[in-house]
């Protein structure tokens, strides 16, 4: 550069030069500036400016690049640079930046003498922008004068009309004082009317009090004398009780008289074991735990929710997503705990059914079937964890069955003291009703 060049120039410059940067390719944009060609023209024009003003300054090529890009788009202006004759009309921004690109001869001349129309340009619309800032200000300064005369008027009303109101109040006060003496010495005679009410009122009072005496000594004597007829029923009671007890006790010992006397056996045998039939083979109850406990076979869970106490919690749309995944979100928890209520209904153990509630839009209307308690996981909770609080707060000892195919569920309720189960076990189970 000759110099540096004048602001509005180098804008101009940085912005051409950054519009002309996308339409190259990758290997024709420079090294230093292929960092930003993704950027949108704007972008490049403001992040890149200061590389963009380098390569143009060193990189002939690279600006005659941009300067044939500007020829295609202002042939007419690029015509009158390489004739010398740079039209009057045209913005001096443009012709400057123009000769900086093309680098017609004289080219220097022409840069300083457009920056110099540029700046004198600015000026001018500097001096025009001030000029019209003074006369909106002297306008806006009118307005305000107008405006001060305006409030000056009507705090001047104002003013007399808080004056006449400042009297009247006056002679108000000078009635309401006139009327505070009356009112103080009604208010005397009030508080004589007052003492001798309240002298009647403490000797109503201790009249009172001498009445509820009598009436609680009354209550007392009354109270005992109920008390004592209570203890004589009980012991009437009593006796009717031990001449019942000694009737019965004489009975059994006569059957039991009777049974020795006739010598008869015990039963051993029933009328149905005499009918001749083939009585199946006997196995050993090791040999039906082990046929029960195979895989998902839902005689374990039958097995585990005849235990007393029992608590079944169920990872709900884990066996959703595994038995019928194709329903929709709300149809599968309908079928879920409708099966549910069925083994509620049929063992009589607890059910918690836990739904993982980050998958919810919007909180569920949902009517639980009588037997099962339903559980959303609160917001940034998924129903492991709060299948696992759930464990923690049952009693040790209590037997509790967590359904879930998430071996990660499995084994943290399995180390709180759960029973894990399979989700294929709990749909079995529901398949057979």
């Amino acid at each position: 550069m000759q110099g540096p060049l004048p602001d509005g120039v180098r804008q101009r410059v940085i912005a051409l030069a950054a519009d002309g940067l996308g339409a190259m390719t990758a290997d024709e944009i420079p090294v230093p500036l292929r960092q930003f060609a993704r950027f949108t023209p704007s972008r490049r024009a403001k992040l890149a400016a200061t590389p963009l003003a380098g390569v143009l300054e060193n990189d002939p090529v690279f600006r005659q690049r941009i300067a044939e890009r500007l020829r295609r788009g202002l042939p007419d202006l690029a015509a009158a640079l390489d004739a010398g004759r740079p039209p009057a009309a045209a913005d001096p921004l443009d012709v400057a930046a123009a000769a900086y690109l093309l680098r017609p001869r004289g080219w220097t001349a022409l840069l300083d003498t457009a920056g110099q129309a540029a700046e004198k340009a600015a000026q001018d619309r500097a001096g025009a922008e001030a000029a019209a800032v003074v006369d909106r200000l002297e306008s806006e300064l009118g307005t305000l004068r107008a405006t001060a005369r305006a409030e000056q008027e009507r705090l001047r009303t104002e003013l007399d009309e808080a004056r006449k109101e400042t009297e009247q109040l006056r002679r108000q006060v000078r009635g309401l004082q006139g009327g505070a003496k009356h009112a103080e010495k009604e208010a005397k005679n009030a508080l004589s009317e007052l003492a001798a009410v309240r002298a009647e009122a403490q000797a109503a009072i201790a009249a009172a009090d001498k009445e509820t005496r009598r009436l609680r000594t009354r209550v007392t004597e009354a109270e005992s004398a109920l008390e004592a007829s209570r203890r004589a029923a009980r012991e009437g009671r009593s006796m009717e009780d031990t001449r019942v007890r000694l009737l019965l006790d004489t009975v059994l010992e006569a059957a039991q008289g009777l049974r020795r006397e006739l010598a008869l056996p015990p039963v051993d045998i029933r009328p149905a074991d005499t009918v001749d039939a083939v009585a199946p083979e006997g196995a050993s109850p090791k040999d039906i735990a082990k046929r029960a406990l195979e895989g998902d076979d839902p005689a374990v869970l039958d097995q585990l929710l005849s235990l007393p106490q029992a608590h079944l919690v169920i990872d709900g749309y884990n066996v959703t997503k595994t038995g019928y995944p194709s329903l929709a979100l709300s149809e599968q928890r309908v079928r879920l705990l409708g099966g549910l209520a069925v083994i509620a209904a049929q063992t009589g153990a607890e059910i918690t059914c836990v739904f993982d509630g980050a998958q919810l839009d919007a909180p569920v209307l949902l009517a639980p079937p009588r037997g099962v308690r339903v559980r959303f996981s609160k917001a940034g909770e998924t129903a492991d964890e709060l299948i696992r609080r759930l464990v923690r707060a049952e009693p040790p000892g209590r037997v509790v069955i967590v359904v879930s195919s998430d071996r990660e569920v499995a084994d943290g309720v399995r180390r709180a003291g759960a029973r894990p189960v399979p989700s294929t076990m709990l749909l079995r189970r529901l398949a057979r009703g």
